[in-house]
């Protein structure tokens, strides 16, 4: 008897924590972890910011990135990218501007089943994202 309280007990609490999905959260910064197929560079930092007011921005591991975005509901698009334009290593450059392109092809966005936010382009494999902490 005391197995089957113990077992209603931690259903009802895992219950709980699956009635409070996770969300896409404005003026919160993500921080990048893969291109479509391919993971980040050791050591680059990729961030994204969506502002409540439209724009989002961030660091694209060189320099400095904005665009106007459109949220409605899972549906999520960029306008188009500007960029400082500072001169980074010849690597680094190569994936800043796939990670710029992927951008503007996003279509909508999901969170997948181990809570990191994915943003989808019409073809292909998802940037994928975490919650900068901090």
């Amino acid at each position: 008897m005391k197995h089957l309280v113990l077992a209603a007990m931690v259903g009802v609490s895992l219950l709980g924590c699956a009635a409070e999905p996770v969300q896409l959260q404005q003026d919160r910064s993500y921080v990048l972890e893969w291109i479509g197929e391919r993971p980040l560079i050791d050591s680059s930092h990729l961030t994204i910011t969506l502002g409540e007011d439209g724009r989002a921005y961030g660091n694209g591991g060189c320099n400095h990135w904005f665009a106007p975005y459109t949220l409605d509901g899972d549906k999520l698009s960029f306008g188009k990218v500007g960029s400082t334009r500072k001169m980074c290593a010849p690597a680094l450059m190569e994936q800043e501007k796939r990670f710029l392109q992927a951008l503007e092809t996003v279509q909508r966005w999901d969170i997948s089943p181990i809570e990191q936010m994915r943003f989808w382009p019409a073809e292909g494999k998802p940037l994928r994202w975490w919650l900068e902490e901090g």
